[in-house]
């Protein structure tokens, strides 16, 4: 599976992006995705996952309620819908897939991912 990010800009707080992720390659819809930001000299972090089919979202803190994900497998899409910014979500944003069946950390670790984009940025001003 190959991942393709876009949709990554400047905002002022307070603002919205709709980041995307497209998927090319067989089987995307048997890997679940997760996105991962990782800002300037500090560690990638995980923002959110979804399962296979979409039922099963889940947030890191620092995002529920603002952010929502969400898949459309036939259009091989997979994107991440972020309201209510603030200057501290400013970092790079990557997609990344994975098909394990079993996760110890229910999918946050980046080491659980076996493919990658090449991320976008998003800047968040105050």
């Amino acid at each position: 599976v190959q991942l393709a990010e876009s949709g990554g800009g400047s905002v002022q707080a307070g603002g919205s992006l709709r980041l995307s992720c497209a998927a090319s390659g067989r089987a995307f819809s048997e890997h679940y995705v997760g996105w991962f930001r990782q800002a300037p000299g500090k560690d990638r972090e995980f923002v959110a996952w979804i399962s296979v089919n979409g039922s099963r979202p889940y947030y890191a803190d620092s995002g529920k309620d603002r952010f929502t994900v969400s898949r459309d497998n036939a259009e091989r899409m997979v994107y991440l819908q972020m309201t209510s910014l603030k200057p501290e979500d400013t970092a790079k944003y990557y997609c990344a897939a994975g098909s394990r069946f079993y996760s110890m950390t229910g999918f946050t670790a980046a080491s659980e991912y076996d493919n990658w984009g090449q991320g976008t940025q998003v800047t968040v001003s105050s």
